[in-house]
């Protein structure tokens, strides 16, 4: 990825490579990534054509579902994948500053903070945490039990909390929304399946 690569890429563009690199992923035919010639190439500068807000989940990174490298996305994680004024302000460097076209929220199957949440969990500072998913929770209707016990229920809740991400910032940050309002940049939502592999668009 250099500068004229990145400033190359659509946002539409920077959709259908992630969706690509998904594709090998669940074809198990990743890319040959020289990791150390990336980290060589990309010591001075850096131009990636996307940023993931994804959760913390060690089944979920970005980098290795989208088959992606050094250099190529950001990603911003954080349990549940949720937004604060500090994720904000990172996406706002992403794309304001280091160019990025596309900002992908992207949320999973299974998710254990979204579980807590729908489970009403209070335990030290995830209690705050909790409390950002706690509309998606209340959104959803869901047949059935409202707990964790309901995977129906928690997955419904997931792509919920995606959305209303989403909202959140396109009306907490001006910056994003007008980039976004002036076709620089899209905010999109995927969720990921924990049992699969498959990423699915909305």
């Amino acid at each position: 990825m250099t500068r004229a690569v990145q400033a190359g890429i659509t946002p539409d563009g920077a959709i259908t490579i992630l969706k690509a690199g998904n594709q090998r992923f669940l074809a198990n035919k990743p890319l040959l990534h020289n990791l150390r010639r990336r980290v060589t190439q990309t010591a001075l500068g850096q131009f990636p054509f996307a940023s993931v807000l994804a959760c913390i989940d060690s089944r979920a990174a970005p980098e290795v579902v989208f088959d992606q490298s050094v250099g190529d996305i950001f990603t911003a994680r954080v349990a549940g994948n949720i937004v604060n004024e500090d994720i904000l302000g990172s996406l706002e460097y992403t794309a304001k500053v280091a160019g990025s076209r596309l900002i992908v929220v992207l949320g999973h199957s299974n998710c254990g903070a979204i579980k807590g949440a729908c489970d009403g969990v209070r335990m030290g500072n995830l209690t705050s945490l909790l409390d950002k998913i706690s509309p998606a929770v209340a959104a959803v209707r869901t047949e059935g039990e409202r707990s964790s016990k309901n995977h129906q229920f928690v997955d419904d809740v997931s792509e919920m909390n995606v959305q209303l991400v989403i909202q959140t910032i396109r009306e907490k940050s001006p910056v994003l929304k007008d980039l976004e309002d002036n076709g620089k940049i899209r905010i999109v939502g995927a969720l990921y399946d924990t049992a699969n592999g498959k990423v699915t668009w909305y």
